[in-house]
């Protein structure tokens, strides 16, 4: 994975920066295609053709089918989640989210060495703090191995234990732009302590790439009528992030 091809392919480990440290995980990076000029400046970091593994020979195709199903998912909580705050079911649609670009995560955390003391492996960050850049991340983790970490609103690190047959659902910074803090973007890491290599496939649902994303009139409304933020472009927000987290 390099700038040249969009940010998009394989990633060693250690190649990804989380705060200036590298963290300890290997992943397939894959975004959204888009064609060459079509947003411009704003979008020629992120051109590119997404990189898949040849073996398996179907993988891009499942993948791609994965990605689809996910979409729809994410749609079907928005529309949940803009019912709960008493907007239409559709806010997100049109031009905040109704061509949304999506981003996908095929994460791979070594397991803790035997050899490793219990504070070392503590500092063996599979991932560190961060908070997801765009409206909500869908995180299919494996089923037996406890590694994602949440922060609570008391400050504490709790773990988010895998129950099979779910996501564990994050929300990221421009829905809590949107909801004027009503949803807050989720800070969590990653600590892999168990000897087992832990995968993960995180598919991260975003607003349109060029969607100018602000606090909502109607979450304004309901928080005292303060913006707590004020506009942000989603793909100079990405582009921000993407080009300081990798070397």
């Amino acid at each position: 994975m390099t700038p040249a091809a969009g940010y998009r392919g394989y990633q060693r480990i250690g190649e990804n920066i989380t705060k200036g440290i590298p963290d300890m995980h290997e992943a397939i990076d894959c975004y959204r295609e888009m064609k060459p000029g079509v947003y411009g400046e704003l979008g020629n970091p992120m051109e590119g053709n997404n990189q898949w593994p040849l073996d398996p020979p179907n993988f891009k195709t499942l993948m791609e089918e994965y990605v689809a199903l996910c979409t729809d998912l994410s749609r079907k909580i928005l529309r949940g989640i803009a019912l709960a705050l008493c907007s239409s079911a559709d806010a997100f649609e049109g031009e905040i989210a109704g061509d949304a670009f999506w981003v996908l995560r095929i994460i791979g955390y070594p397991g803790a060495s035997n050899e490793k003391s219990e504070e070392l492996a503590q500092n063996d960050i599979g991932c560190g703090a961060h908070t997801d850049y765009g409206l909500l991340t869908l995180v299919n983790q494996d089923d037996d191995i406890t590694a994602l970490q949440v922060r609570n609103l008391s400050g504490e690190w709790i773990s988010a234990p895998p129950i099979p047959g779910t996501f564990v659902c994050n929300i990221g910074d421009m829905l809590k732009i949107w909801s004027n803090g009503l949803y807050d973007s989720t800070l969590h890491r990653v600590i892999n302590n168990s000897p087992k290599y832990r995968v993960c496939v995180a598919y991260f649902h975003e607003p349109n790439f060029d969607a100018a994303v602000e606090p909502s009139d109607i979450c304004v409304k309901r928080t005292g009528g303060i913006r707590k933020s004020g506009k942000a472009v989603y793909g100079e927000h990405l582009v921000g992030k993407v080009q300081k987290n990798f070397v």
